[in-house]
This record gives C-alpha cells, sequence and structure tokens, in this order.
C-alpha cells in the first residue's frame, strides 16, 4: 500500500491528562471503543513539528516545514484475531490554511489555523499558538535520556499508537495507519501549561485548566508515514 503522506515528527511534548470517559464518549468512532490503560482514560495535548512534509512524494511549497498542536485521546478496534490501536482527535491546529482547509473538507479532520511559533535550543522546546486574542503555550526543559519506554508502561500506552480513526457523517468512520519506529523518551522537566482549554477545545474540557497534567513525556520523534485511509463499518 502506497503512503499518503510523509513527514518527520519531531521534538513531540505530550501533555497527558486523565478525564473521566463519558466526556468523551460522544467523540468515539463507529466501531471503536475507548482504549484505556489500568483502567484510567487519557486526553494528551501533543505539540510538535512537521517537518520535511510530502504528500504522494511532492514537496508541497510553504507547506514543508510547520508547527502542530493537537488535543487527541485514545481508541482501539478489534478486527479478526488483531487489536488496533489508535487515536481520535479533537483538535488539530496549524499556522497553514491550505492545509486545514484540505484536511477538514477533504477528510473531515478537524483542523484549524492559527498563528504559531516554536523555539528549539539544547535544553528548551515551546510551542505557542494565538487566535482572537487567545494565546497558548506548552514548554519542557530537556531532560535526560529515558530510551524506548518499557512494554506495557503508561509511556508506552502514550506514544505506541498506529492507528488514526476520524468520526464522519452518517455513522461513517475512516480508518488510516501510521508507521514510525519506536520512540526513545527524554525526561520532561519544569514543564509549563498556559492553556485556555475551554476556550480552545470546547467548554466540556474547560475543568483542565484547573487540573495537572498525570504526566508529561518529551519525545525526540522520526520519519513517519501516513497511508490512505478507508471507511469501515461500525
Amino acid at each position: 500500500m502506497k503512503k499518503f503522506l510523509t513527514a518527520q515528527w519531531r521534538d513531540l511534548i505530550m501533555a497527558n491528562y486523565e478525564v473521566p470517559p463519558d466526556v468523551l464518549a460522544s467523540r468515539v468512532p463507529a466501531g471503536t471503543e475507548l482504549d484505556l490503560h489500568d483502567g484510567r482514560c487519557f486526553v494528551s495535548l501533543v505539540g510538535f513539528m512537521f517537518l520535511d512534509t510530502r504528500v504522494l512524494d511532492f514537496l508541497v511549497p510553504f507547506h514543508v516545514n510547520f508547527e502542530e498542536v493537537n488535543l487527541r485521546f485514545y481508541v482501539r478496534r478489534e478486527t479478526g484475531d488483531e487489536i488496533r490501536r489508535g487515536v481520535v482527535f479533537v483538535k488539530e491546529i496549524v499556522p497553514r490554511g491550505a492545509i486545514a482547509w484540505v484536511a477538514r473538507t477533504l477528510y473531515g479532520e478537524p483542523y484549524e489555523r492559527w498563528n504559531m511559533s516554536h523555539f528549539r535550543d539544547a535544553l528548551h522546546v515551546r510551542y505557542s499558538w494565538e487566535r482572537g486574542g487567545v494565546t497558548n503555550s506548552l514548554s519542557v526543559e530537556s531532560g535526560l535520556n529515558l530510551g524506548v519506554p518499557a512494554e506495557g508502561s503508561h509511556e508506552e500506552f502514550i506514544i505506541e499508537h498506529y492507528w488514526g480513526y476520524t468520526k464522519r457523517g452518517g455513522g461513517r468512520t475512516d480508518e488510516y495507519k501510521v508507521e514510525h519506529p519506536k520512540w526513545e523518551l527524554f525526561r520532561a522537566e519544569n514543564s509549563n501549561i498556559d492553556v485556555d482549554f475551554g476556550t480552545v477545545y470546547g467548554e466540556e474540557f474547560a475543568f483542565l485548566n484547573d487540573q495537572q497534567p498525570y504526566s508529561v513525556v518529551l519525545a525526540q520523534g522520526s520519519e513517519i508515514g501516513v497511508y490512505k485511509g478507508k471507511s469501515i463499518e461500525g
């Protein structure tokens, strides 16, 4: 199967919050169910860099390197004897209007365009996004290299999901595969999360403004490939 999109995902900050499952129940795509870890349900605020982005092997001018920040949660789908663990996006924010329009119009992905910036040096990683007077930021200091997380660990659960699911109209669900090697993690120190969750992601997530994350992880990232999706039966 041919890859639809290739890129590098780099410097991924993931701030992970435990939430009641009923907050997400109406967003779960048909044919999937919430994926829990040790009985806990999570959403993750993820900031990262899209680099060397190619669609069907072609570079798109002015849309090669850019930031993305998304809020996502975790689902699973059983098909035959395989369990596919995937993510569903509440909202994906990028600085390029064309990317947001294509993803939203053609693929039903909840993309929006905001003004965005990032900062990276030997120690710090920071992402910020602003629109309509609402400014948000997510930052950490990079600490000790922790290597690839242990099998069954919370950290492995957060980063080892290789499928994406999109809830479409009429009970339709689209499924696509994401391919990348296992990621090394770094200790995320002195994290700072300044986000108006209610304004950015909807009033049902406003309670996260007053909640400390369950964990914050920093991944080095890698090259990735996204395969063309297909519709599945619920």
